[in-house]
């Protein structure tokens, strides 16, 4: 299973919305640096309101949506890449997600301390950016010297290793993140069996004040943190950036469903920043779902984008995809707008795909195979 790590400096918020994302209490919240060491983990689940319409379309007996890792991950500090604070700690549970949440801290609130003495969330990124980027320079900077011994071998695989680093070692001397270097197929598959801090795809969580969260989700751009954030994210780490108020969210935790939404309501949100950001970390993950639905259950599995029709079969069971024969495909739109699986046939919306189909979101399927 894919992992997103959430990370950020001390006290901006990352436990609370951990907490808040996994629905639990199972993180150390607490107005001082490091009260998350050892990182926390929980299965978060991915908002998806097709599922009770198909379950209703279907009399199913019960539902099972999609889910995500997150992992809580200790505070960072300056010098985390020499090892100050719980720097090594730090990059060695970063190195182990797949997936990035920064949590930056965009609220003013005099009793809860920032380790830098001052809010400016450019500044937060830019400490954590500069850790990664410097342990990426020491460890591409071996990788090279490794590497020359293999050169002189004529290893023609070192060779395009260094030719790679050779690009890589001023783009991150410059502050710039080995995620936003133009790269060839070629190059992305070396890039990606370098296993760097900086090449992991990450969005960033704008943590807001609670009076501020109307505002600042209507119009992100015109709040004076987090319109910062965005215009960074964007031009400096090709990055997107959501809006949340940890605080809040962690008051929705024990709410329930329809308690939640009429919650926000009164504070004129529509959509909780928690269901933007999980949607938002699925799709960074380059995940997308499949439905399958019957009177069991109606369920959603979890596949990578472009992934044909006999993988995905075997992402419900190995057997499936071994013997795939083919997959009964209609789009949920044309199944719930018609009403019916007949309808759907009836009317040519249901379709018969082969081996080669690529799976496209919110297809309901059902597989046939034979072992």
């Amino acid at each position: 299973m894919l992992r997103a790590g959430i990370v950020g400096l001390p006290n901006v918020g990352k436990s609370t919305l951990f907490n808040a994302v996994t629905r639990t209490r199972g993180a150390e919240a607490a107005n001082y640096p490091f009260c998350t060491i050892e990182p926390n983990q929980g299965m978060v689940v991915v908002p998806d309101d097709r599922l009770a319409v198909l379950s209703k379309l279907s009399g199913s007996q019960k539902l099972v949506p999609a889910a995500i890792e997150f992992v809580d991950i200790a505070g960072l500090v300056k010098g985390a890449s020499k090892g100050e604070g719980l720097g090594n700690q730090f990059l060695a549970h970063i190195r182990e997600v797949d997936a990035i949440v920064h949590v930056v801290r965009c609220f003013e609130d005099d009793d809860v301390h920032h380790v830098d003495g001052s809010i400016d969330p450019v500044r937060d990124i830019e400490v954590i950016n500069t850790e990664l980027v410097l342990a990426d320079l020491e460890g591409l900077a071996r990788r090279r010297d490794r590497n020359e011994k293999k050169i002189r071998g004529g290893d023609k695989e070192a060779r395009a290793e260094n030719a790679l680093i050779d690009r890589l070692l001023p783009h991150l001397d410059a502050g710039r993140p080995a995620v936003t270097l133009p790269c060839d197929d070629e190059e992305k598959r070396l890039l990606q069996s370098f296993f760097l801090l900086t090449s992991k795809p990450c969005i960033y969580a704008c943590n807001v004040a609670e009076a501020e969260l109307a505002a600042a989700t209507a119009d992100p751009d015109g709040h004076r943190f987090v319109g910062s954030v965005r215009l960074h994210a964007a031009a400096a780490h090709a990055a997107a950036a959501v809006v949340v108020s940890a605080n809040i969210e962690s008051e929705l935790v024990d709410l329930a469903p329809e308690d939640a939404r009429a919650f926000l309501a009164d504070l004129g949100v529509a959509d909780s920043g928690i269901s933007l950001l999980i949607r938002a970390v699925y799709d960074l993950l380059g995940l997308q779902t499949y439905l399958t639905t019957g009177e069991k259950e109606t369920r959603a599995w979890t596949i990578t984008k472009g992934m044909k029709a006999p993988q995905a079969a075997g992402v419900i069971h190995t057997d499936f995809e071994r013997g795939f024969i083919a997959a009964e495909v209609v789009a949920y739109d044309d199944l719930t707008g018609l009403g019916s699986s007949a309808k759907a046939r009836e009317k040519g919306k249901l379709r018969i795909e082969g081996k080669d189909y690529v799976m496209r979101d919110g297809d309901v399927v059902e597989f046939r195979f034979n072992v």
